[in-house]
């Protein structure tokens, strides 16, 4: 299980609105900064996005290679995949993969794709076999 992920991005402001805007479709609506001061010599500082009580999706500015990540966010539903996919897609996402099943992973994976500003690959996926009750 992984506790957090840094992104760097290329305009720490356009991606602070793109993911502001994008995120609360899937429940992630917390933001804070961080002050790279307080931190070990170095430490860039940090813009960052959660729910639930943890800070989990961070940014950074710094040198962009978008074929260097892919970040998959859990959705809670179809209808939230729907939801982040169309957000992302008006805060100026480009289509990677339009809302579907993606039946080569596996016939109950839905998921939507997008290129963020700096042509990060983002995922939203839905799979309802890790939503049980």
């Amino acid at each position: 299980m992984l506790d957090h992920v840094f992104l760097s991005v290329s305009n720490l402001e356009r991606s602070i609105a793109f993911y502001t805007t994008v995120l609360p479709a899937l429940g992630i609506t917390r933001r804070v900064d961080y002050d790279g001061k307080n931190g070990p010599p170095g430490h860039p500082d940090l813009k960052g996005f959660g729910a639930n009580g943890r800070i989990f999706f961070w940014l950074r500015q710094g040198v962009v290679d978008s074929r260097s990540a892919h970040v998959g966010f859990v959705a809670n539903s179809e209808s939230e995949v729907d939801a982040a996919y169309a957000a992302a897609i008006a805060a100026g996402a480009a289509d990677n993969g339009a809302p579907g099943f993606r039946l080569y992973y596996d016939p109950r994976y839905y998921a939507a794709n997008v290129l963020d500003p700096d042509g990060y690959s983002l995922e939203f996926v839905y799979k309802n076999w890790q939503h049980t009750s």
